[in-house]
């Protein structure tokens, strides 16, 4: 190497060392601008230079005190080459990782394994490449210096995979099988037997609490429920809006599909698995057989504990496998009711996309089609027809479905129909007692929650013998039945001037009660809400619901804004950040409400966010108004770094360079431990009349000392702001 060119690469080593202690020293107050997370980005592709020249370097080291190649010069000058070029390229790797690490999503001890050993090459080679020519350093020194090189780069190179792929990366195409669990059906809990196991085959490589992919641990159910940097994992009851799920069904090029493109990928029984159990509101101590006979997740789950040995022949063919494959989108699944049977399961989600052609589309494997699940889906009775052609139904579900009796006629041609669930349908009495004698080769119907009494369900249980007519709750309150909350029904909680509450519930005969005070309503007191509540201020509602013969619902509580006014125009005056752009300034003033999760894609246009600058914007208004107010509602969640606004600064003034300030204010901070939830907060000032206003809301500067990304800026995410 030419002299000056080494003596100026010398010189850019000692200046890298002390870089990149600066950069370890002082890494928990490193802000990294996006141009330099591009540079970060480009960690993965740089590293293997180091780590080829180093492992040359060393292997030459390792050898350079032997007696041919100790008086080599062109050996000896080659290798000081070698060496330092290797200890520059790790330079640039490690300065790059720093970089990359500061990006969301990176924790865990595999992280700080990889980032020290990392560091420590580095250093290590630096210290070889000086002391390498001194009198003391000979044989034994070079080849430890060596060794230890390499066994560093052994482990830095794990670490590095570990983060990448996970923790099992290497052994997990041996050690992915599934051992059956020997655990006897009637012991088997739902969650512990049948869902930890698919998480920890599939997902707990990469999300757990030494790898925090994404800041995300699916180790325990506190974890699980408690989400990650994208949201909450699951939504309990609602599959569609569950990030998890979302995730599956995501095409496989996609780079959040889940599991990632080269890991063992979820199969289809297993996602069905997963799906079902969140629909059920994801209970993580129910036992296998507290659930229905009927239930799809109880037949699934149990044949995927224990695979039938004998199964049940049918006498047509196995579906075409990539056949079923296309056909499962993400509201439809379908599966093999078990091992090495042609049988199939399909199961149908999200009301509001569904129609019959969803039905029509399942025409090449209708005859392989034995359970079919529509639960809480609009059936109409002209849809019966289309299922009456799967010939070999066993399982029906058609529970809160719109179907009547005339139209379940349909079904008699099914002669092999088992069972029948239509809970939560208008079926009544004299419907049944037509309708059942029709459906012979039905042996149970569910018919729970409907306008049949308990004397009723009797009355058809002694005319159909041959049948299980399956009641459920009875009014008579010896076994009673907790409600389930009162839901709102507003389009918006968001209104102009005053709005007439509209709380109920689905279950008819039920009194909604409520409170506007703060304490908790009761089934006597407490008013009941009647469609003739009229709000015209901010206020919050706390209901519940009540019925003779059953439990009380929990409380639910529903907030409500007032916003009299909406800016004509408003411009953004610094940068949203990458993630939570939502509809840039537009989502200030869009009525639109965001729910804890803010990175799940089916909220993410709600809530926008910044970290490293003020979130500031200037609104216009044609016609001169009168404020006196502005809310602004925003997200806590401490566990993930995200913060109320330190301050927030409200201008005003009747032109655009004329404004003054009305008036600041600060939110309240929380505190360690304290559980996600949205808030919001008032800034009032005199009554002024403005054509302009300027908004500045501050993130919070330094997060606490009791958190783990102390004095780092904090996340700071609005949905919505109320101007009165």
């Amino acid at each position: 190497m030419h002299l000056k060119l080494r003596v100026f690469a010398e010189q850019l080593l000692v200046a890298s060392n002390i870089f990149i202690l600066f950069l370890l020293l002082f890494e928990s107050k490193l802000v990294i601008p996006a141009w330099l997370q591009t540079i970060g980005r480009m960690h993965p592709l740089i590293l293997h230079f180091p780590i080829v020249i180093l492992l040359l370097a060393m292997l030459l080291e390792f050898f350079r005190f032997k007696p041919e190649y100790a008086g080599n010069a062109f050996y000896r000058n080659f290798l000081q080459g070698l060496l330092l070029i290797g200890a520059l390229f790790a330079a640039v790797t490690v300065i790059m990782g720093l970089f990359l690490s500061r990006e969301e999503g990176y924790e865990g001890d595999t992280l700080t394994f990889h980032k020290w050993t990392g560091a420590g090459i580095f250093f290590f080679a630096s210290i070889i490449y000086w002391v390498r020519n001194a009198g003391w350093y000979k044989s034994v020194a070079a080849r430890s210096g060596a060794l230890l090189t390499v066994v560093a780069l052994v482990l830095t190179g794990h670490y590095g995979a570990a983060l990448t792929h996970g923790s099992n990366f290497i052994w997990e195409p041996i050690s992915s099988k599934r051992e059956i669990a020997e655990v006897p059906l009637d012991q088997a809990v739902v969650y512990s037997h049948v869902i930890r196991p698919i998480l920890e085959q599939k997902c707990t490589s990469c999300h757990n609490p030494d790898k925090l992919k994404g800041e995300l641990i699916l180790t325990d159910p506190q974890s699980i429920m408690k989400g990650g940097k994208s949201g909450k994992l699951i939504v309990p009851g609602n599959p569609q809006m569950s990030l998890l799920l979302q995730r599956v069904h995501l095409p496989m090029e996609e780079k959040k599909h889940m599991p990632p493109s080269g890991k063992a990928q979820l199969t289809l029984q297993e996602i069905s698995l997963l799906t079902l159990w969140v629909k059920q509101k994801a209970d993580f101590q129910k036992k296998l057989t507290e659930l229905p006979d009927s239930d799809s997740l109880r037949v699934l789950a149990a044949a995927y504990l224990q695979p039938q040995t004998t199964k049940e022949e049918f006498e047509f063919p196995a579906a075409d496998e990539e056949k079923v494959k296309a056909l499962n989108t993400d509201y439809r699944t379908i599966m093999p009711l078990a091992r090495e049977s042609p049988a199939l399961a399909v199961n149908i989600y999200n009301a509001s996309g569904y129609n019959v052609k969803q039905l029509d589309e399942l025409e090449d494997i209708r005859k392989q089609v034995i359970s079919l699940n529509l639960n809480k889906m609009p059936v109409k009775d002209s849809d019966l027809k289309q299922i009456s052609k799967f010939e070999n139904l066993r399982r029906l579900d058609l529970n809160f479905t719109d179907v009547t009796a005339a139209g379940l006629k349909e079904l008699a041609g099914l002669k092999h129909l088992e069972s029948l669930a239509l809970s939560g349908t208008k079926l009544d009495l004299n419907d049944l007692k037509g309708l059942l004698p029709q459906l012979k080769s039905v042996k149970t119907v569910a018919v729970w929650d409907t306008k049949l009494s308990a004397a009723d369900v009797q009355q058809l249980q002694q005319a159909n013998k041959g049948k299980n007519v399956i009641g459920g709750f009875k009014d008579d309150g010896k076994n009673p039945l907790k409600l389930n909350p009162p839901q709102m029904k507003n389009a918006s909680p968001i209104f102009p001037h005053s709005l007439v509450v509209d709380i109920q519930h689905p279950i008819k005969g039920v009194d909604v009660r409520f409170t506007m005070d703060g304490s908790e309503p009761d089934s006597i007191h407490s008013p009941l809400l009647d469609r003739k509540t009229v709000i015209k201020t901010n206020t919050t509602i706390r209901a519940k619901a009540f019925k003779d013969g059953w439990y009380g619902s929990d409380m639910v509580t529903f907030d409500y804004y007032k916003s009299a006014y909406k800016p004509d125009s408003s411009t953004l005056l610094a940068p949203l950040n990458r993630v939570h752009q939502a509809e840039g300034v537009k989502t200030f003033f869009d009525q639109k409400l965001g729910v804890i999760g803010a990175n799940n894609p089916a909220w993410a246009n709600n809530w926008a966010g910044v970290r490293n600058n003020d979130m500031a914007f200037v609104s216009e208004f044609k016609k001169p108004v009168m404020l006196s107010s502005l809310g602004l509602r925003y997200m806590v969640e401490e566990d993930t770094g995200i913060f109320p606004p330190e301050l927030i600064e409200i201008w005003g003034g009747t032109t655009r360079d004329n404004m003054k300030l009305l008036t600041k204010f600060k939110a309240p901070m929380p505190v360690k431990g304290e559980r996600a939830s949205l808030r919001s907060i008032e800034g009032s000032f005199k009554p002024q009349e403005v054509s302009y206003i300027k908004i500045v809301a501050k993130p919070l500067s330094k997060i606490p000392a009791w958190h783990r990304s102390k004095g780092n800026r904090a996340l700071l995410l609005v949905d919505e702001m109320f101007l009165n």
